[in-house]
């Protein structure tokens, strides 16, 4: 099974959702990708993945374009701007699925309180990842 994660800088949000979804079954084949992708994946992501028992360090940002033409069973926008932005795949796509989280890379405060919204969205992202790898992927 093919699946492509997409939000906006493939640096936080997609990476941890393609880090989730790939620990939960080595038969999946997850890549994640961007519209504008940053330089590198997040710090505070691959910090966060880590205590989550998840290594994304060797992770980089990929560029939507790269991955256009290709069989997708899965496209999942992750991001409300990757949603709206989303390209035209020249390739199959089966399903096309959009949920949204917050960009913890846009999070204020002290370093704790900015460490504290990547942990929130990364459990975020593992539940409704494995609900999904759970109820829709596993259970068909």
């Amino acid at each position: 099974m093919n699946i492509l994660i997409l939000c906006t800088g493939n640096s936080c949000r997609s990476q941890m959702a393609q880090g989730f979804l790939q620990s939960f079954s080595k038969d999946l084949s997850v890549h994640s990708a961007g519209t504008d992708p940053a330089k590198e994946v997040h710090p505070l992501a691959v910090k966060t993945m880590a205590e989550a028992g998840i290594d994304i360090s060797k992770n980089i940002p990929a560029r939507v374009d790269d991955y256009l033409d290709r069989k997708w069973d899965y496209v999942i926008t992750v991001c409300d701007q990757a949603n709206e932005s989303c390209p035209l795949f020249t390739g199959k796509v089966k399903h096309r699925l959009h949920t949204s989280f917050e960009d913890p890379a846009k999070a204020t405060g002290t370093r704790e309180e900015v460490e504290q919204v990547f942990r929130t969205v990364r459990d975020r992202i593992k539940k409704t990842f494995y609900t999904f790898y759970s109820e829709t992927i596993k259970a068909s």
